[in-house]
């Protein structure tokens, strides 16, 4: 048996259709979502990038210890631990934080493959490229910060070069040559059993600059300025409310692209028949914020959902669990475990995770009662489908008043139920609710920290 793990970045759940948007055209995820077990609060437990592919590939927490670092030595990495068992396996990906010097996400793949200049890599460096015209269409200063406004000026003409060679805005992007490269990558597999493929887009992060054809299907006729790449940080201030519309526009174009490349990749699995002996899992790292709490972009170590909470789609290859549709909570942390079960394979001593198989088969409706989250020095939070518990931490060397900086006085409960934007605040009405919670969490984290010191 083989196993499949596509990802897309920093995508919302809500702006998939089989997630309850009906104005996002995500036809390929939907149909995806139809041949497999649907998990509708699936979150990430540690933020971002980094944080994320240490728990899928780990199986454990790593908010309350570690937040954005490289791999650790002693870390027992999905790959290595599959390479152990006879897997041959493929690492393929544009996300170039990945690709930093020191960050070991190669360890334990047989293949890896670099897609390169997305985002800020540092890939074309040609001096000689002109992109004024670009970088004045598209990049809006901060009035109130000269000094990030400077620094995000550069990195955003790093981008204009790297895609300066493109010729065509689909078959180019970076979705594109990362499912091409992935085909490619499985076609030279066929017929091997034990075939561990991760697929890792970068898309729909930002810059969004899908084909205009697609950014016109969610705003026609918009004719003010199109920031692809907004500075992170309030939107008072810096953006119209016209531009967060467009900007919310552009993402969707962009989700809209990451659609079709995943139908292309999904085709591409059946006709070579990998979907008839896969497990494919399709999943992202984290939401995105998108002006709802007055913010653009990962600004402020706020646990909404429209951050942390993500897609989780499982397929079986019997066609167990096919189009039904948990409300039982998953974390990032299960992945490893998930992938293990799956395969028989017992995994090793100190996962924090659980297995959604139970899920997929039918036997539970639920794994764990509560999602933990945060945002390593940063913040803690519980969630379930009825409530929303998040408070800041006084962290060594950062004191409280960085959360009162980003508006924040203390702790925040919200009716996840009736208030699923989380737009107020009902910690007065229910302190018995949110004292309950706040145990819950600080106990929970006790307990992991008990058991990695107990190591």
């Amino acid at each position: 048996m083989n196993v499949i793990v596509i990802v897309t970045d920093s995508l919302r759940p809500d702006y998939v259709g089989c997630y309850g948007n009906t104005q996002v055209k995500t036809p390929r995820l939907d149909a995806l979502a139809d041949e497999s077990t649907l998990i509708k609060y699936a979150y990430c437990e540690g933020l971002p990038t980094m944080p994320t592919r240490t728990a899928w590939w780990t199986g454990k927490y790593t908010f309350p210890f570690r937040g954005w670092q490289p791999m650790e030595l002693g870390d027992v990495l999905l790959a290595e631990y599959l390479w152990d068992r006879g897997f041959v396996s493929a690492l393929i990906t544009d996300v170039y934080h990945m690709h930093k010097p020191t960050y070991n996400c190669g360890r334990g793949f047989d293949y890896v493959q670099f897609i390169r200049g997305q985002e800020y890599d540092p890939y074309i460096v040609d001096d000689g490229i002109n992109v004024d015209d670009l970088f004045k269409k598209h990049f809006k200063p901060r009035p109130d910060n000269p000094s990030q406004t400077e620094h995000q000026e550069r990195l955003f003409r790093q981008y204009l070069k790297n895609v300066s060679v493109w010729k065509d805005k689909d078959e180019d992007s970076y979705v594109a040559q990362v499912v091409k490269s992935g085909i490619k990558w499985l076609e030279e597999q066929r017929g091997k059993d034990k075939v561990f493929l991760w697929l890792d887009c970068f898309d729909p992060h930002e810059p969004w600059d899908a084909p205009q054809g697609l950014i016109d299907m969610y705003d026609p006729g918009y004719t003010g300025m199109a920031v692809i790449d907004p500075i992170p940080g309030d939107t008072k201030g810096y953006l119209t409310e016209d531009e967060v519309k467009h900007c919310r526009a552009l993402y969707a174009a962009e989700v809209t692209l990451v659609d079709k490349w995943v139908g292309v990749f999904v085709d591409a699995l059946r006709s070579m028949g990998y979907m008839d002996n896969s497990l494919v899992i399709h999943t992202s790292d984290h939401g995105h914020p998108l002006g709802e709490q007055g913010i653009i972009r990962k600004s402020r170590p706020w646990l909404y959902d429209d951050l942390v909470r993500t897609p989780l789609m499982i397929r079986h290859p019997d066609g167990l669990g096919a189009g039904r549709k948990v409300t039982g909570i998953a974390e990032t942390c299960d992945m490893m475990p998930t992938l293990l079960d799956f395969l028989g394979i017992e995994g090793p001593e100190g996962m924090h995770g659980t297995s959604l198989m139970p899920l997929v088969r039918g036997e539970a409706n639920r794994v764990r009662e509560y999602a933990y989250v945060g945002w390593c020095l940063r913040s803690w939070g519980i969630k379930n489908e009825k409530w929303g518990f998040q408070t800041w931490l006084p962290a060594k060397n950062l004191p409280m008043q960085w959360a009162k900086d980003f508006g924040k006085e203390g702790p925040e409960l919200y009716d996840i139920a009736n208030d699923p934007t989380e737009r107020t605040n009902v910690i007065a009405e229910h302190p018995e609710v949110a004292g309950e919670l706040e145990l819950k969490l600080r106990e929970f984290v006790d307990t992991l920290q008990l058991s990695e010191l107990g190591k």
